[in-house]
């Protein structure tokens, strides 16, 4: 299998290079460079918030804020202040740590309660109810972020998403395209609201103004967290929460704090990779993705080769079995992160990798050690002219969470609930399953794929990346690392390259169309790999840094946008 005649070497070289051409960058040249900054992210205006704070003289940290406030008004399938996120931080000197502002489970939550008499899940209940929804945790990250880091006034910040909410601002197509799909929805599980609703459907070039949701923005603006977790908000929460049964309570949210945690820290060949630690499994999965995969020559396989598709298939189907057992919340629940980083535990898990034919995941266990005791989200990368950089991720869950606003405040609440282990074996939204590590605990943060991460060369900044995509978050992050360290795609290319996805169970390749060529799809069949056609993979927005700047890279499959200068 490492021998590789010229012709398919050819071949190879010739359908990477037409798989990227299909992906042309919407906004700049993909070898567009800037000096002083830059901001990647899912939407035009949120993108320009967080330049025109980084050209006011902020840094990294202070861009974040503005852009995710921005996004919860411009990109409310996932923006929002109603959910949560994490966030990887790497200083011009060099220092990292992480902020989790991941949601908590109420007071009031328990281990069954998604189930009915019979033990069995309710369908939906952990979806599309009040019940669905975890404590909020963005506002509190944004507010300890700029505590600890923050360079300008907070005013300063969050007044741009002020100005979009209260003027408007122009929808994308795509904008239009996903609330329109929503409609009955929203109609349907908020009864007397109006929020997102239109006279007609809406088009593209149409200005959204939300009223609400800036009087909220004002109040965060003036107050800082209590104009959240206290007084009119918090109210209006509360309310919310009493018409349709939900659990969170005012305890709840003055209760709630975000967490400052150490990341998680690998090497990939001479490359240090800096992630995200639990209860986010992204970055154990990552750095054992990537550990798993290193002893192979994936540069002479070739991008998306037969030999490269099946041995990061092998190793995520192992890496999804570690990750149903073993990740939760660490202040739950006892998260063997030195045994799974291993590196003899990682060859340990590929020894029974065969070239010849695919490993039945039924045949893949979670692994076990001596001692042990028992996809809509929204990313954004940024980098100020200091060469402070930030990764962040942060999610509602479903694309517009639950799809319940809160009346009087404008924003929607979140569905994380979902992302607890229901039931052990029973897979949740993204046919993920968990055990008791993930399960529903009063104040317990759910496990999450969210994969921020930075990337180091010879000790210095290399690479800010993440992605939005549920269960596929992992993967994707994991491809477009590799697309830059081993396929020598610039970061447009990376972001922009077709995908692939495993994640143990269901046991099939995912794939959008056109990441496997015919050739390539037949080598996998022959070899007992199942096959399934899927729409986008991802939204992976990255930046590079070269030795002229730094290159963006906005994935093409939503509205992203990189700006710099």
């Amino acid at each position: 299998m490492n021998f590789k005649p010229i012709t398919a070497y050819i071949a190879t070289i010739l359908f990477i290079a037409v798989s990227i051409a299909g992906y042309a960058q919407q906004q700049t040249a993909a070898n567009d460079k800037y000096k002083n900054g830059m901001v990647v992210c899912a939407y035009p205006d949120a993108a320009k918030a967080g330049l025109d704070v980084l050209k006011k003289g902020g840094n990294a940290v202070d861009a974040a804020v503005a852009v995710q406030f921005a996004l919860a008004v411009t990109h409310p399938q996932a923006g929002n202040i109603g959910g949560g996120g994490f966030m990887v931080y790497r200083s011009a000197k060099g220092v990292s740590t992480t902020l989790d502002f991941r949601e908590k489970a109420p007071a009031k939550a328990s281990a069954d309660m998604y189930l009915d008499a019979a033990g069995n899940v309710i369908p939906d209940m952990s979806l599309y109810t009040h019940q669905a929804s975890g404590v909020p945790g963005s506002v509190d990250g944004m507010v300890q972020a700029h505590k600890k880091y923050g360079r300008l006034k907070w005013a300063t910040l969050v007044q741009p998403a002020i100005n979009l909410a209260l003027k408007g601002f122009k929808m994308t197509k795509r904008l239009a395209a996903d609330i329109n799909r929503s409609d009955s929805v929203f109609k349907s599980l908020n009864p007397g609201k109006k929020y997102l609703i239109g006279d007609r459907p809406w088009q593209e070039g149409d200005t959204l103004i939300q009223h609400d949701l800036g009087e909220t923005l004002a109040l965060i603006r003036d107050k800082g967290r209590a104009g959240f977790y206290e007084g009119k908000v918090a109210g209006l929460m509360i309310a919310e929460m009493k018409r349709g049964n939900g659990l969170f309570t005012r305890a709840d949210l003055q209760n709630y704090h975000a967490v400052w945690r150490k990341p998680v820290i690998g090497t990939y060949k001479n490359y240090k990779v800096i992630t995200m630690p639990p209860p986010s499994s992204g970055g154990i999965a990552l750095l054992q993705l990537l550990k798993s995969v290193e002893p192979y020559p994936l540069h002479r396989y070739g991008f998306n080769s037969d030999s490269t598709v099946q041995l990061m298939v092998e190793a995520e189907r192992r890496v999804y079995a570690d990750r149903s057992k073993y990740l939760g919340d660490p202040d739950y629940y006892k998260v063997p992160v030195d045994s799974l980083l291993r590196p003899k535990y990682i060859k340990s898990r590929m020894q029974s990798f065969n070239w010849d034919a695919a490993t039945p995941s039924a045949s893949i266990q979670p692994g076990t050690f001596i001692g042990y005791e028992s996809d809509q989200t929204t990313h954004y990368s940024i980098v100020d002219k200091d060469g402070n950089a930030v990764a962040i991720t942060t999610t509602l869950n479903d694309t517009f969470g639950s799809k319940i606003f809160v009346a009087g405040a404008g924003f929607l609440l979140n569905n994380e609930m979902d992302d607890f282990s229901s039931k052990p074996g029973v897979p949740n939204m993204y046919g993920l399953v968990g055990g008791k590590a993930n399960s529903i605990q009063p104040g317990k943060r759910m496990l999450s794929c969210m994969t921020p991460t930075i990337v180091e060369k010879n000790n210095r900044l290399y690479m800010v990346v993440g992605t939005p995509g549920g269960s596929t978050i992992i993967t994707s992050v994991f491809q477009a690392v590799l697309n830059v360290i081993e396929f020598d795609m610039d970061m447009q290319q990376a972001v922009s390259a077709k995908r692939f996805h495993h994640q143990w169970l269901p046991d099939d390749i995912q794939s959008e169309a056109g990441a496997l060529n015919d050739a390539t799809k037949d080598k996998l069949v022959k070899k007992g790999y199942k096959l399934t056609k899927r729409g986008a993979i991802g939204r992976v927005d990255g930046i590079l840094k070269t030795s002229t700047g730094y290159e963006g890279g906005a994935d093409p499959r939503g509205d992203d946008t990189k700006l710099g200068y």
